[in-house]
């Protein structure tokens, strides 16, 4: 009566060992398997907003090219940003012609925040012309309005205390020449194709984006947090790129981090994992 479970048993694990060893032999013939799977890693913002509930992009001092007015698309594009992706509320309001009202606070009736640079006679700087304003040192002097607590301050007090968000934005033609790499396709005696590195002379055409994004305090007129980027983008010579297209190309790049300065932001990618 006990012989027969005892065979069965081992007839059983006969069986499950020819299973798994065939199964093993299938995996190393077909190779080790692989298992992408999708991640999100959350970033923290750089700044505390949790003390506004509205967000104010007021404008910009945007100068370089003549073909695209970098003042107005930046504050579009970012209001539209924020709409979406902050919890803050956006403020719709009038775009602020700030180099404007910087040529109007020079003035020597202006007023001037107390801790102002000067020169040693006591001038205040020169203010570059918005249509001369094609390199980053044309938009040094106009620093000097962020410095102004007061004039924010009443800003802050018409739109009811939000979070001002201001800055430079220089977009600006670059050409570029030089050794750079390319790839060729090249066949072989039998007709087999492979692509290979080629180093050749170029030229090539592009643009060049500076923004320095600047976050005040509407409450009493206080810069909290400022931050420079810079991006590029650069065409064969003989292509023929609008302004308009590489300057949203550009801002693509740049969108997400501006973004986690203000709310949490999460990268996506892939972990790849090994059965």
């Amino acid at each position: 009566m006990t012989a027969q479970p005892k065979a069965n048993r081992r007839t059983r694990r006969h069986v499950l060992v020819a299973i798994a060893v065939a199964c093993a032999g299938l995996a190393l013939a077909c190779g080790p398997d692989y298992l992408e799977i999708p991640i999100e890693t959350p970033i923290r913002p750089k700044l505390d907003v949790s003390q506004f509930q509205r967000v104010l992009v007021v404008g910009f001092v945007a100068g370089g090219s003549d073909d695209v007015d970098t003042n107005i698309e930046t504050v579009r594009l970012l209001r539209s940003q924020l709409r979406t992706k902050s919890s803050l509320r956006v403020i719709d309001a009038d775009v602020m012609p700030l180099i404007d009202i910087a040529q109007e606070q020079s003035k020597p009736t202006g007023e001037l925040p107390a801790a102002d640079p000067t020169t040693a006679s006591g001038d205040s700087p020169t203010l570059t012309p918005a249509k001369s304003i094609k390199e980053e040192k044309d938009l040094e002097p106009y620093e000097r309005l962020f410095a102004n607590t007061s004039y924010w301050k009443t800003i802050g007090e018409e739109y009811q205390n939000p979070l001002i968000v201001t800055g430079t934005v220089l977009f600006a033609p670059k050409t570029s020449s030089g050794m750079v790499n390319r790839e060729e396709e090249v066949f072989d005696s039998l007709g087999r194709r492979r692509v290979v590195p080629v180093r050749t002379y170029m030229e090539r055409k592009g643009f060049v984006l500076q923004p320095k994004f600047i976050f005040i305090d509407g409450r009493n007129g206080t810069t909290l947090h400022s931050e420079r980027y810079r991006e590029e983008i650069l065409y064969n010579a003989q292509q023929n790129t609008p302004a308009l297209s590489s300057y949203f190309e550009l801002m693509d790049r740049l969108v997400p981090n501006f973004l986690s300065t203000l709310s949490n932001q999460k990268i996506k990618g892939t972990r790849v994992l090994l059965n």
